[in-house]
């Protein structure tokens, strides 16, 4: 790949003007969460979070592929990271409880099995203001005594239709594909921790889209997925104009920064500090920013948005096949603004594509 980076990084930077197109929307820009949800709804739930290496980027990840989740916590990690539970909840996402430390529930004694419960309803309680009303017992190990006192706590037992297998070694592909047997009505079990399942989120949220389906919160009646209670936030409303702005007419930075035919007229960032950047005017200081892009295989390619020098957000783009994700309602500087697009993450497996910006 070093070979490869030298070749494409050798061709002559042609410095453009910067270009402003501004067009007309017939329909809003691609999202995930503007899928129909004909075929119903699934449920996407995330156990043994929040922790601080991996939190924020499934948040950023869900968030841009228009997904929402169940985070089941474990209360230790809740008490140690209450910030990261309340941007779960600021993220439209559910808080369950997952018990307090991870034990194999039904080898404790009644007393321990009703402390890892409650202690963690207290947590997540006094952070959020309200008391989790599912519970998701660790390794789906329960029985009689155990589903008593989660009764006694109002909470409802979930546990999985499919079984993603993230704890088990499984691939972002194999990951992919566990999603894709989800039907209406079904739950998957994945991780907070691993780097293959946050990898997977963009090309779920392809696959869902592709069958129909969307992602909704579990029924504390059935345990089941079932349509949004329409919390977490208001959805942005469908702007009439945008700004466009190709790739290849942006101003490009780094040392491998090239043009590319495929699969899209535009540009590639080969290697970390690769940029492309140009000036915007803004007359007001919130806007939503989508990029259209592609990953160069299956492996996570990540690209920052700068505005005026300050890192506003986080673009993932998890596969070969181009998509657009949104940051939706991010808060910048007024007049002239420098807009830079930047790897900052590479680990020598993946490049970014880049074919366009759209701000509204």
């Amino acid at each position: 790949m070093f070979t490869t980076k030298l070749i494409k990084g050798a061709v002559a930077l042609v410095l453009f003007g910067t270009l402003f197109s501004f067009s007309n929307l017939e329909e809003p820009v691609a999202n995930a969460a503007d899928a129909s949800c004909s075929t119903g709804y699934v449920g996407l739930t995330f156990d043994d979070g929040p922790n601080p290496s991996n939190t924020t980027n499934l948040l950023n990840a869900l968030k841009q592929a228009g997904l929402r989740a169940t985070m089941f916590n474990l209360g230790q990690n809740v008490q140690n990271n209450p910030s990261l539970v309340r941007d779960q909840v600021t993220a439209g996402m559910w808080v369950g409880n997952h018990s307090y430390t991870h034990p194999h529930m039904t080898t404790l004694s009644n007393s321990q099995m009703s402390s890892e419960i409650t202690r963690t309803q207290q947590a997540i309680q006094s952070i959020t203001g309200t008391a989790p009303k599912l519970f998701r017992p660790p390794y789906g190990e329960t029985n009689g005594v155990l589903k008593s006192l989660e009764a006694q706590n109002g909470l409802t037992e979930v546990l999985w239709n499919v079984d993603s297998q993230d704890w088990n070694g499984a691939t972002t592909a194999q990951i992919v594909a566990a999603a894709g047997r989800l039907q209406n009505g079904d739950v998957i079990l994945m991780h907070d921790q691993y780097q293959t399942t946050l990898q997977a989120i963009p090309q779920i949220a392809q696959n869902l889209k592709s069958r129909g389906m969307c992602s909704g919160m579990i029924s504390p009646s059935t345990g089941r997925a079932v349509a949004p209670d329409g919390g977490g936030g208001t959805p942005t409303p469908t702007p009439t104009t945008v700004t466009k702005i190709e790739s290849e007419n942006m101003t490009k930075a780094g040392q491998y920064t090239g043009n590319i035919s495929s699969p899209f007229n535009g540009v590639a960032l080969y290697g970390n500090n690769d940029s492309v950047k140009y000036t915007q005017y803004f007359g007001s200081g919130t806007h939503n920013f989508s990029l259209r892009g592609a990953s160069n295989n299956s492996n996570m390619a990540r690209v920052d948005l700068k505005i005026g020098g300050v890192t506003k957000g986080t673009f993932y783009f998890g596969g070969s096949n181009p998509a657009v994700y949104t940051l939706s309602n991010i808060s910048h500087g007024t007049g002239n603004q420098e807009i830079e697009l930047v790897v900052t993450a590479d680990d020598g497996t993946w490049d970014a594509y880049l074919d366009y910006l759209e701000i509204n």
